[in-house]
């Protein structure tokens, strides 16, 4: 099994990139109808052809949560996105400790912030299957003030599927109700109410709340637009000679006199089979692999993403100016933590931007809560070219089985440090930190000893574990062994920074929380300090 970032957990030296072709006319043989790998791919495709070429984001969009037929979004009767049956294996199915060391930075956060006694909110974007929230809440009900300060879970998701899942695992038999932000159920845990919305928007901000806020492995999976940097025109000037002077016939436009951004779209594929025309500049996969029914092209010209997104930030305008340089910008990204920061901290501006139906986001006069994101991604470069697919645990196109594959792309974290930082005045980032660093200052070894030692204690009291007999009870010496080797085990992949070993490098850690003059936090190089 891999998990989501595979490329480099795999120790691949580079990411899986796709040619970029700007199309010259080819034409088409109409002998047979074409054949798409997926009805969603039938569908892009037709949009497509009425509206041209689209973005990465717009195709990712579609791809992961369209109604009809969306990776996350349809409900495919005996499959499963996530664990060893799935498509990808993450953090909180490797090893309960993960989610256990989220529950205690919720904690430290909680008293290092004097330990309020009331109005703590719980909110996690992207949940999965709820494992990670189910480990965070089961911590958590251990620490019985902290437990009793919590009024709200709040779980941000769009899949119906999905919110299923998380139902059944953090509620049981309660029932789900609708309610105005979305669906509501009680937790097993303390009989808190869990409720579900579609977007963070639509979930409450109220300024006297204290919200902690959990994002692992979301980013990654937010759509990202693709730029290339493209030098300046190098078509010479022709000139028609006439009675009264020369005449420019084809006189360069001012901006292409200077480098500029061309934003990378998605067309679809020329299938081969009905090519009549040479096809010997298209892109080719292995025949092993899923023919993909799209590929990226270079757009003629300027569009509005192009002329605004790079120019949102000093990083992307540095790389203008070298030729061919690829850029990868997540708006969507932008948003959500800039969300995270405002409820943190409080809007720099007189109301946030909110969806229709929703009241703008009131000041908040008190600064308090925290967010934790854990994905993978560059500590400070900005990603290029790392849009990728993932099958059944293996690498695959990710213009191939629309819908049917998940997509993700490495996070810029810098981006999200600036989005947060420009949102609100009143919050620190700190990070990002490699998760190795922050799961072993967490205290994840010791957390592992602690489950042997639990293990060896139970086999010397004679306790039985569930599924044992007579003749080979579960608790044998070589059961307890297996059990102690898979614990070290997982443990070893969530903090190894051997490549192609674990994830203790490739995955990242930040963390958002009131401005309070740089004391780090804990897993950032601070110490508790209550």
């Amino acid at each position: 099994m891999i998990p989501r970032a595979a490329r480099r957990v795999l120790g691949l030296s580079r990411p899986r990139t796709f040619n970029v072709k700007i199309f010259q006319s080819t034409r088409w043989s109409s002998s047979s109808p074409r054949q798409w790998s997926t009805p969603l791919a039938k569908r892009i495709a037709e949009a497509i052809a009425t509206t041209g070429p689209i973005s990465i984001a717009a195709y990712m969009r579609q791809c992961l949560t369209s109604p009809d037929g969306g990776y996350y979004t349809t409900n495919r009767e005996g499959r499963d996105q996530f664990g060893r049956k799935g498509d990808f294996v993450t953090s909180p199915e490797i090893s309960q400790i993960f989610g256990e060391l989220f529950g205690l930075w919720l904690l430290t956060e909680w008293m290092m912030q004097g330990r309020k006694k009331h109005g703590v909110e719980i909110i996690e974007v992207g949940p999965g299957r709820g494992t990670l929230m189910d480990d965070i809440l089961r911590t958590v009900s251990n620490f019985k003030s902290l437990a009793s300060s919590i009024e709200n879970i709040y779980l941000v998701e769009a899949s119906p599927s999905l919110r299923a899942a998380q139902k059944d695992l953090l509620c049981g038999d309660s029932g789900l109700e609708e309610v105005s932000a979305g669906y509501r159920s009680t937790s097993k845990y303390a009989g808190l109410p869990i409720t579900w919305c579609e977007d963070i928007r639509f979930v409450p901000n109220e300024p006297n709340k204290t919200p902690f806020i959990f994002a692992h492995e979301f980013f990654d999976a937010l759509p990202i637009h693709a730029f290339q940097s493209v030098p300046p025109s190098q078509t010479p000037t022709q000139t028609l000679s006439t009675p009264t002077g020369q005449i420019s016939l084809n006189r360069p436009k001012p901006e292409a006199q200077k480098p500029q951004w061309r934003e990378l779209l998605v067309s679809p594929k020329l299938p081969s089979s009905i090519i009549t025309s040479s096809a010997s500049s298209m892109p080719s996969t292995k025949s092993k692999d899923p023919q993909p029914d799209f590929q990226l092209s270079l757009a003629k010209a300027s569009n509005p993403s192009s002329l605004l997104l790079p120019n949102q930030s000093q990083r992307y305008k540095d790389l203008l100016s070298t030729a061919d340089a690829v850029i990868e910008i997540s708006p969507e990204s932008h948003s959500y933590v800039a969300e995270f920061a405002r409820r943190i901290g409080g809007s720099k501006h007189s109301g946030s931007t909110a969806p229709s139906g929703v009241p703008p986001a009131p000041r908040k006069s008190e600064p308090s809560g925290a967010a934790l994101i854990l994905d993978y991604g560059p500590a400070e470069t900005i990603p290029s070219s790392t849009l990728r697919g993932i099958r059944s645990h293996q690498l695959v196109s990710p213009l191939a089985d629309a819908g049917e594959v998940d997509l993700s792309a490495d996070v810029d974290f810098m981006a999200l440090v600036e989005a947060a930082l420009g949102s609100s005045n009143n919050v620190e980032v700190h990070g990002p930190v490699e998760q190795g660093v922050f799961l072993e200052q967490m205290g994840i070894k010791e957390r592992a000893e602690m489950l042997i030692r639990g293990l060896e204690k139970s086999r010397g009291q004679g306790t039985e574990v569930a599924g044992g007999s007579d003749q080979h009870p579960a608790n044998s010496a070589a059961d307890m062994e297996t059990k102690k080797k898979a614990i070290g085990a997982a443990v070893e992949r969530l903090v190894s920074r051997l490549p192609g070993r674990g994830m203790g490098t490739l995955y990242k850690a930040l963390a958002i929380v009131p401005e309070r003059g740089g004391k780090q936090p804990v897993g950032f190089g601070g110490g508790l300090g209550v």
